[in-house]
């Protein structure tokens, strides 16, 4: 089945004198994905973002979202498309509800529709009771909710988000991202969420982009982008057990394929030339010891997006020492 094409970027560039925020951009979107623009501060995605909002002009290139051109038609697609900034902004004094009629109005909704649209919006995003507060009483995550409200006014088919975790609790992220998942698979919508928190993208997307520079170093599930950069198809598990010995270390060295087993404490890590997690699973326990974990690695965003610079040369001093501090922080 042709999946239908939401978003499509043909050689999208962006240049600030000497500087190229963007540089020649593919990438295809389609219709119900959620799909995950990834990088560190200063790798391009919000001048990205900015280009496909009709915000900001192209060097070169075309963006198109929903057969709509972002330069030529950029007024209809503002109308059809909704943005989420990464900080978004309401008039704290006035009440969440009251924000959101205010969006009405600069819609152009009649009345009817927007105050029955405005009790549904609240509701759905876990909002009704606090729907008639002052804003300014909102935490972060409540006023990345009503950002959330605030976009479905218009009833967007495409929604573009700027990183929509930053700054929030444990709780209210969870929440966030479970909406999200919801406007996507449950309503059919685009989501194209511009972020540097790795974990969270993990959970949500069904596609990410790794963006570095300016451009578009990798792009595909997480599964497939930790299959491009497996060195020498070499797979490496950690396994933690109650308590370690050499008998367990000589037991695991025995399973066919395992070519290296280092042990710390009770920690292992076992590398082999196949998928071996069942097989030592099944050792472990036996052979009467007691399994407390088992995970392939390799297979995290912040692994991947680490590989990824390696296996692109970039040993050079800032590049490679930005890289590491990006994955540093969200560990």
């Amino acid at each position: 089945m042709t999946m239908e094409v939401a978003i499509e970027i043909n050689g999208l560039t962006k240049r600030y004198e000497e500087k190229t925020a963007v540089d020649h951009l593919n990438l295809r979107v389609f219709r119900g994905e959620i799909f995950g623009l990834l990088g560190p501060n200063g790798a391009g995605k919000t001048t990205t973002t900015l280009m496909l909002t009709g915000l900001t002009e192209p060097t070169e290139g075309t963006a198109l979202i929903g057969g709509l051109d972002c330069v030529r038609d950029t007024m209809k697609v503002k109308k059809t498309v909704g943005y989420m900034p990464d900080n978004v902004g309401f008039y704290g004094d006035m009440t969440g509800r009251e924000n959101l009629r205010f969006t009405a109005a600069l819609n152009g909704l009649e009345r009817k529709t927007a105050e029955e649209r405005i009790e549904d919006l609240l509701f759905r995003t876990g909002l009704a009771e606090a729907g008639d507060q002052r804003v300014g009483t909102y935490s972060r995550g409540m006023r990345q909710r009503l950002g959330v409200a605030d976009v479905l006014m218009k009833d967007p088919q495409v929604i573009i988000m700027d990183e929509p975790t930053l700054g929030i609790d444990p709780e209210g992220m969870r929440e966030l991202l479970i909406l999200i998942r919801d406007l996507a698979k449950k309503e059919n919508r685009t989501i194209l969420i511009s972020s540097h928190q790795l974990y969270q993208i993990q959970q949500i997307c069904d596609r990410v982009g790794l963006f570095v520079a300016g451009s578009l170093v990798a792009c595909g599930t997480v599964e497939e982008l930790a299959e491009q950069t497996r060195e020498d198809s070499r797979f490496l598990t950690e396994l933690s057990v109650k308590t370690a010995d050499e008998r367990l270390t000589e037991l695991i060295k025995t399973l066919d394929g395992v070519y290296s087993v280092g042990c710390e404490g009770s920690r292992y890590m076992v590398g082999s030339d196949r998928d071996i997690s069942n097989e030592l699973a099944a050792l472990v326990l036996d052979n009467g010891y007691s399994l407390v974990s088992l995970r392939p690695c390799g297979n995290s965003l912040d692994e991947i997006y680490r590989r990824y610079f390696e296996k692109a040369g970039h040993e050079d001093g800032n590049s490679i020492g930005k890289v590491k501090r990006f994955i540093s922080r969200n560990r």
